[in-house]
């Protein structure tokens, strides 16, 4: 099994698993004493994954170089910290299922006023990134505008995650698997943005078995980003907003930002306007990753050439 795969294939599994786990913990110990238990789990995992340290590593000296920071520069410490900052984002997690973040807990900028768009007659389009807390993004439909947000993911495990959520409490948060665009699913989400609903998809991860994507600049290095979002806003005809979650002295802060009132092309012109809209969205993620250096949790090489790309 290519190293690739076994990425690809682990995380898909624990992602589940240490959802359902932790979900578990925090039920029958709560958040105090299930604390030290996720911080050990998270060390071991840092003592152990030489992959995921040197993963780190690497982002954060981009980071460096990129902004011109020495600060930055990865040490011991500071890789171990972006460990650290991933257990706490877990924890967080934690507190958004079971009801104990409150919106007045989230600082929420919004200088487009997008939402006032969540009520809308048609939905829209928010994507993230794996920085920050993407969990606290989505309780935004739980906790402020009460829209229904659909996540979109590539995971199998879409329905076992949908029963989590349903039994702690997410009535307008629905994951729905999107392993292929095929006319079914195109049909599904075009009826849900008909009704008002949103959907949400993170753009700086290709899909775990395969799928479209294209190599753009992501501090001062060619990286691959899906195509996904893009092609998807393209054919739904909905428009693309930003989404971004950091911890920033102590609390929350959610950013949303409009981007792309349309995605459109001619067919001969289809992969340099999608390459176009990936190069403007790495750009932004790029922004937000030097406001919080610790928080973007990708530990696996994403820098690798298109031959080590999951297939």
């Amino acid at each position: 099994m290519s190293d690739s795969k076994h990425w690809a294939a682990h995380e898909e599994r624990g992602s589940f698993w240490l959802m359902k786990l932790t979900a578990l913990g925090v039920k029958l110990l709560g958040r105090r004493l299930l604390s030290p238990i996720l911080y050990g789990i998270v060390l071991y995992f840092f003592v152990f994954g030489r992959r995921a340290r040197e993963a780190a590593r690497e982002y954060q000296q981009r980071l460096a170089d990129h902004s011109g920071q020495p600060a930055l520069r990865p040490t011991l410490r500071s890789v171990f910290s972006q460990f650290m900052a991933f257990a706490d984002a877990l924890l967080d997690k934690l507190d958004v299922w079971n009801g104990k973040l409150c919106i007045e807990d989230i600082d929420i900028i919004d200088p487009a006023n997008l939402r006032t768009q969540l009520r809308g007659a048609r939905g829209q389009m928010l994507v993230g990134a794996h920085l920050g807390n993407l969990e606290v993004c989505r309780a935004l439909a739980e906790l402020g505008e009460k829209v229904i947000m659909n996540v979109l993911v590539h995971t199998r495990h879409a329905e076992h995650f949908n029963r989590l959520l349903g039994e702690a409490g997410a009535t307008h948060l629905r994951l729905i698997q999107v392993s292929e665009l095929d006319p079914a699913v195109m049909l599904q989400l075009s009826e849900r943005l008909d009704r008002g609903e949103w959907l949400a998809i993170a753009g700086d991860r290709v899909p775990l078995h395969g799928g479209r994507h294209v190599r753009v600049d992501f501090l001062g290095a060619p990286a691959a980003f899906p195509q996904g979002p893009w092609l998807l806003a393209g054919l739904l005809k909905c428009p693309i907003n930003l989404i971004f979650c950091l911890k920033l002295g102590g609390r929350y802060q959610v950013t949303l930002e409009p981007f792309a009132e349309q995605v459109a092309w001619k067919r001969s012109e289809r992969e340099q306007v999608i390459a176009h809209w990936v190069q403007r969205y790495a750009a932004r993620l790029a922004h937000h990753c030097q406001r919080a250096p610790r928080q973007w949790f990708n530990f696996y090489p994403f820098w690798k050439n298109d031959d080590h790309l999951p297939k």
